[in-house]
Formats: structure tokens, C-alpha cells, sequence
């Protein structure tokens, strides 16, 4: 059993217990906010995002339980790619949602940045699950 899948399963249970409650404050405390804005859809997306790679990362987690060799390192690689998508994928979306006014190169170099380790993420996985394969 590798000593590396506590990492993932703590980040997914911050992750997940934080995006519920940025889905539920997004959704009462800040609706009127978000609407007059016209960024509701900004925060659902940066909340569903957070949310499926918090279950993702329970994935690589259990993942961990079982792994060896080379395939540690690639579920490790996977779950701090998502670890960094989420904060700057979804982190961005937030910041956006409530700042109409934030910087152009915010907008265009941090959400791809994070949408792009989310994808690198999914391929460490699938290179790990490729090995495990082998």
C-alpha cells in the first residue's frame, strides 16, 4: 500500500466540502449578486468543475491503495495536476464571477492554465492506468 493516497483523499475531502458550500453560497447568499452580474453560469461551471475532480481525486486515492512502481508517481503526478486545475480553473471562474473587472491577462492565461492541468491530470491517470495495464 503506498503512503501517498491520504494526500488525494484529504484534497478531495477539502475540495468537495468546499465546493458544496461555494454551490450552496453561490446559489442564496450571492444569487442576486450573480444574476445582476450575468455570471451565474461562471460559478456553476467553476463549482461543477471543482466538484467532479474532487471525486476524481477519491478515485486516484483508492487508486494509491493498490498501485506500484512507476504507477504511484503517475496518480501522484494526476492528483496534484487537478489539485492545481481546480485552484486555478476553478479559483479563476470565482474570482471572475464576482470581479467584472479583473485583468485581461487574468482572464485569458489562468483559466486555460488550469483547464490544461486538468487535462494533464486525466492523461497521468490514464498513463498510470496504461502501466498498471502492461
Amino acid at each position: 500500500m503506498s503512503p501517498a493516497y491520504p494526500f488525494p483523499l484529504l484534497a478531495a475531502g477539502i475540495f468537495g466540502a468546499v465546493g458544496v458550500g461555494l454551490g450552496a453560497f453561490g446559489a442564496h447568499a450571492l444569487r442576486g449578486t450573480l444574476t445582476e452580474l450575468g455570471t451565474r453560469d461562471r460559478w456553476e461551471t467553476a463549482v461543477f468543475y471543482q466538484l467532479a475532480h474532487a471525486v476524481a481525486l477519491l478515485g486516484i486515492s483508492a487508486g494509491l491503495r493498490s498501485a506500484e512502481g512507476a504507477s504511484i508517481n503517475r496518480l501522484t503526478w494526476a492528483a496534484r495536476c487537478w489539485l492545481g486545475g481546480i485552484t486555478f480553473f476553478s479559483g479563476s471562474l470565482y474570482v471572475m464571477s464576482l470581479n467584472a473587472h479583473a485583468p485581461l491577462w487574468f482572464k485569458i492565461m489562468i483559466p486555460p492554465l488550469g483547464g490544461s492541468l486538468f487535462v494533464l491530470g486525466w492523461l497521468f491517470a490514464a498513463a498510470a492506468a496504461l502501466k498498471k495495464a502492461a
